[in-house]
């Protein structure tokens, strides 16, 4: 794993003071088990210190505590991304938001449920339907324009 794809895999980069104190999710907790998990198995690790520090990964609260867990086994100066490792994590983020893009069918049917149980009257969930499943459309007939955006923001926060 490389340094580049590790870091790049958090929402915010726990390296960045301003994120330090930002809570860890889960996504973010399991991000470092895995690198702990792969240490363990190359055996950079002992079975100690891999428990110790899962440990350590499962009581993290914010963002700044998880880069001592992984410090020395993953550099933690951001390495700077290729042109083409920029676009691969665009289409990576573009596939993860594709497979999640149908989300907005909850509340679309929760307003068309209400809407048929007080009546039917004006179709008004129409409009929650149709803002709600714009970006999801344009996400899917835009591919191209939607992953191009998404390495603009990567190169942004790259030069940052």
């Amino acid at each position: 794993m490389t340094a580049g794809s590790f870091w790049g895999g958090f929402e915010q980069d726990p390296r960045d003071p301003r994120n330090s104190g930002l809570r860890a999710s889960d996504r973010d907790r399991n991000q470092v088990i895995e690198a702990l998990g792969t240490a363990y198995a190359e055996g950079r690790l002992s079975r100690d210190e891999y428990d110790e520090r899962s440990r350590d990964v499962g009581a993290a609260r914010t963002l700044g505590e998880l880069p001592a867990l992984v410090g020395d086994l993953i550099p933690s100066t951001p390495a700077r991304l290729s042109e083409v490792e920029l676009h691969a994590e665009a289409v990576r983020r573009y596939r993860e938001e594709r497979r999640e893009s149908f989300s907005y069918l909850v509340p679309a049917l929760i307003c068309w449920v209400i809407w048929a149980a007080n009546g039917m009257g004006f179709p008004w969930p129409v409009f929650v339907t149709i803002g709600t499943a714009l970006p999801t459309i344009n996400m899917w007939v835009n591919p191209k324009g939607h992953i191009e955006s998404k390495q603009r923001s990567l190169e942004r926060k790259q030069e940052r």
